[in-house]
């Protein structure tokens, strides 16, 4: 059964307090949902998605090829998150550049685009504006909220700012908090947005540019966090791109490596190939201020840091039951920091479940369709249908 998605949109005229200090009003969060929500409103999954991604997390748009959801894999009718059992929500978060208020937005105290004015947004701020959201929509208590990398910091602060309102919690390829090396490849990423001569300081929109350089050059480098060293060398390895091996061949078609032009701009091997498109398709259509909004609330996320770096202390809050899901050759979150989670948990005599997935695809594993971390994913959530369908 294909799944049609409908994105919506919802306004909301009073002012969101900020972390920062700062407050946001007159704000449009988009969503889709996903399923039914049954008569005593206690099916509600939310869905919270990572860097890149949008509130589009499953189906496909009517008439619209190729257009299927980020995570289409995992939920759906009879998927492992199974929309005929479970109403899903997808909240495309604020500062977003996906129909969510962001930086593209007019600014309602001054009429002109925020750009680089709009203000700092951390997990915890998009988890409040979700709570918001879940309230408009009448559900009072999340069967389940479920994300992984940034979905699941954003999973993880749910169950801490609202633990009366989340019964379930999937945590998936995510961390506490992002290590040095982590934060170090954010910055090196926004440099090359910052430094780029069209990014006029934030405000490229008023002069009709678009960083794309910056933006190539960042998603590039995200890029190669995102896949294991396994997965590249399996993929690419040390080929050259067929234009290159073309011209190496002589006359017999035999190949002649001596008659390389070796030069230091051209593309010539396939992993500089595919970074390249994968840099190129990224220019196009994600927004370089949401990009430095987004890595930013990535680096602030630590909800260990309110309580003198004790994660046990900081979990101390959480009531909701947990699955976590790591994956071996993840070095970006790395299994060690999801067992932090579990063992704080334990800490405080949590119900915690822990997969730790032998995957060779690094950390983009958590959307793919590995059967073992699909079947891990399938029965926790038959086991909370189980536990809606014994409740009164």
């Amino acid at each position: 059964m294909q799944l049609i998605a409908t994105p919506e949109s919802m306004f909301f005229a009073d002012a969101l307090p900020l972390q920062s200090g700062a407050s946001l009003r007159g704000y449009d969060l988009s969503f889709e949902t996903y399923g039914q929500l049954n008569a005593s409103k206690t099916n509600a999954v939310l869905v919270c998605h990572a860097l890149n991604a949008s509130h589009h997390v499953a189906g496909s748009y009517a008439g619209q090829a190729h257009s299927e959801g980020w995570w289409d894999n995992m939920i759906g009718p009879g998927k492992p998150l199974d929309t005929e059992k479970f109403f899903v929500i997808g909240v495309n978060n604020l500062g977003s550049c996906f129909g969510s208020t962001g930086p593209m937005h007019l600014n309602p105290d001054t009429g002109q685009v925020y750009g680089a004015d709009f203000p700092v947004v951390t997990v915890e701020d998009w988890v409040n504006a979700q709570a918001r959201l879940l309230d408009a929509l009448g559900i009072q208590t999340l069967a389940a909220v479920m994300g992984g990398s940034l979905g699941g910091m954003q999973t993880l602060s749910w169950t801490l700012q609202y633990p009366n309102r989340v019964r379930h919690a999937l945590v998936i390829a995510s961390a506490p908090n992002l290590t040095a090396e982590n934060i170090a490849f954010n910055e090196v990423a926004r440099r090359a947005i910052v430094t780029d001569p069209d990014f006029h300081g934030g405000h490229f929109y008023q002069h009709g540019t678009v960083p794309k350089r910056g933006l190539r050059i960042a998603r590039m480098i995200g890029h190669i966090t995102y896949l294991s060293d396994d997965v590249m060398n399996e993929k690419f390895g040390r080929q050259l791109r067929d234009a290159v091996l073309a011209q190496a061949r002589d006359a017999s078609g035999s190949l002649d490596v001596g008659s390389y032009k070796y030069s230091t701009q051209d593309v010539e091997f396939q992993i500089e190939s595919y970074l390249r498109y994968q840099g190129d398709k990224f220019a196009e259509y994600f927004d370089a201020n949401t990009y430095l909004l987004i890595t930013r609330a990535l680096d602030y996320f630590d909800p260990a840091r309110a309580y003198g770096g004790d994660l046990s202390l900081a979990l101390g809050r959480a009531s909701a039951k947990f699955l976590l899901v790591s994956f071996t050759t993840d070095w970006r979150f790395s299994p060690k920091r999801s067992r932090e989670i579990v063992k704080a948990l334990l800490d405080n005599k949590r119900d915690v479940s822990y997969a730790e997935i032998d995957a060779p695809h690094g950390h983009d594993a958590f959307l793919l369709d590995d059967p073992r971390y699909m079947g891990v994913v399938r029965s926790y959530f038959e086991s909370i249908s189980d536990e809606l369908e014994g409740q009164p």
